[in-house]
């Protein structure tokens, strides 16, 4: 009877709270660990800052629109020596001897203008646009997986502690039934084979406890990985129900249409689909407007200084260029094609996804219940089977047999209700609600539009806007 209670509060230190959702409030929360993970986590930065190189494709595109300058300078040394004639016949030839030495210098300005290039300049604008779309959506997948992954391995810490602490439990347990029927055999009540049963239980026993302990130290060191420090009073975790669709048809709309990747897949069409514009306009004619001006000193021996100015408009009509251009048309309609395609793949596996998290979540809810059932149901069965072997209907055997079927109910407890907030957090994933605004969570949520605007319309300047 003493150890059935020592199990049962060993193991209800850590089951309890997780019931009840009471937390301590010098506990770690498993929402200070998802601030934790969004703010620090070296995967979700590295994607950031993928974001911000893509912003970058924007104003690359719009330089189309606008002029380009070139500034030109020379300057030399010139040595001349020339000898001319001049006149009608050979008596009158008059002869011209001019040589010396001058510096020619010249500088001057170039601006060109692209008046039309076959919308070519409009169509990668979108190019760029839609290309920044699908990487903030791909930074938003990240995101979820990222909160995801550091909300399993704060339940996967919750489980292993509360399995070591049963085990712990369970060894104790086990080292007082050897005492006890070391004591009994002593006084002839048992026999020698109920020791040895009783030692070779608590030999398992011990093996138990060392692959727990070994399974905590794993998940301890992927706690540091994913959220950044080491585990420390951790509080219970609680489902996310309240913040999931009510059906699971209303959980699979929402996944088609929130969904990350769906969404990045959509922009992947756009992108395609305006390379094939891209394309085409190289088959349009390209107009440009060119102005320059130039200022030459001493560029000869007799001309000391000349300034020279031009407009120019050129218009090309391209012809036939080896058929290149054709085929990167037909390339880029192919890629529009195999976007689509991609798009329903997508689309076929978000729903499998939501359907699969779904039916994890319901199984979760029962396997709780079922498991509180069990470990209720054990507990009687090993107080009976104690009060038996007192009596002499049992044996040593049947009372360690009941025990390890106590312990393996209260590992299955623990595991359901770890089960059970993992699979509400993965339903939220799963249909694309998993960020910090939806928690709830106390942390600033980066915008990655903050930076596209500090950068679309900059026409110079080398420094990023964080002053690197």
């Amino acid at each position: 009877m003493l150890g059935v209670k020592a199990l049962a509060v060993a193991a209800a230190s850590v089951f309890l709270p997780l019931a009840l959702g009471s937390v301590s409030a010098l506990a770690d929360t498993i929402e200070a660990a998802l601030v934790r993970a969004y703010q620090n986590n070296p995967q979700l930065n590295a994607q950031r800052a993928q974001v911000r190189f893509t912003d970058e494709n924007v104003p690359q595109a719009l330089s189309g629109y606008r002029p380009r300058v070139a500034v030109t300078a020379s300057a030399g040394f010139q040595y001349t020596d020339t000898l001319s004639t001049a006149g009608g016949n050979a008596n009158t030839l008059v002869r011209t001897i001019t040589n010396g030495t001058n510096a020619p210098r010249s500088v001057g300005t170039t601006v060109t203008q692209t008046l039309f290039n076959g919308q070519q300049t409009a169509n990668r604008t979108r190019v760029a646009e839609s290309q920044v779309s699908g990487a903030r959506e791909a930074l938003r997948a990240l995101e979820q997986t990222v909160l995801l992954q550091a909300a399993t391995i704060y339940m996967d810490y919750l489980r292993d502690s509360a399995i070591v602490e049963v085990q712990k439990s369970n060894v104790r347990v086990l080292e007082q039934t050897l005492k006890q029927t070391r004591d009994r055999f002593n006084v002839g009540e048992v026999t020698r084979t109920d020791v040895a049963q009783s030692e070779a239980q608590l030999a398992a026993g011990k093996t138990q406890l060392l692959t727990a302990e070994a399974n905590l130290t794993t998940t301890r060191s992927n706690f540091r990985r994913i959220i950044g420090n080491e585990p420390q009073a951790l509080a219970p975790g609680s489902p996310v129900d309240r913040y999931l669709p009510s059906t699971l048809p209303s959980a699979v709309e929402l996944g088609l249409t929130q969904n990350p990747n769906v969404t990045a897949a959509m922009f992947g069409i756009d992108v395609s689909y305006l390379q094939v514009k891209v394309a085409e306009g190289a088959l349009l004619p390209t107009v440009t407007l060119q102005g320059s001006v130039q200022q030459t000193y001493e560029n000869t021996l007799t001309i000391y200084r000349s300034f020279g100015a031009s407009a120019t408009a050129q218009l090309s009509v391209p012809i036939y260029q080896g058929g290149a251009e054709y085929a990167l048309i037909r390339q880029s309609k192919e890629s529009v094609a195999q976007q689509r395609l991609v798009l329903e793949q997508t689309r076929d596996q978000t729903r499998a996804n939501v359907v699969t998290a779904w039916g994890q979540l319901v199984a979760g809810k029962a396997q709780v219940q079922s498991a509180q059932a069990q470990v209720a149901a054990s507990e009687i069965a090993l107080n009976g089977v104690r009060e038996e072997a007192k009596a002499g209907q049992r044996t040593t055997l049947d009372v360690l047999n009941a025990q390890q079927a106590l312990v393996n109910a209260r590992v299955a407890l623990v595991t359901a209700q770890h089960g059970r907030v993992v699979a509400s957090y993965s339903v939220l994933d799963r249909v694309g609600r998993l960020s910090p605004t939806v928690l709830g969570l106390p942390t600033a949520v980066y915008d990655p539009s903050v930076h596209y605007h500090q950068v679309r319309d900059s026409w110079a300047g080398v420094r990023t806007p964080d002053g690197r």
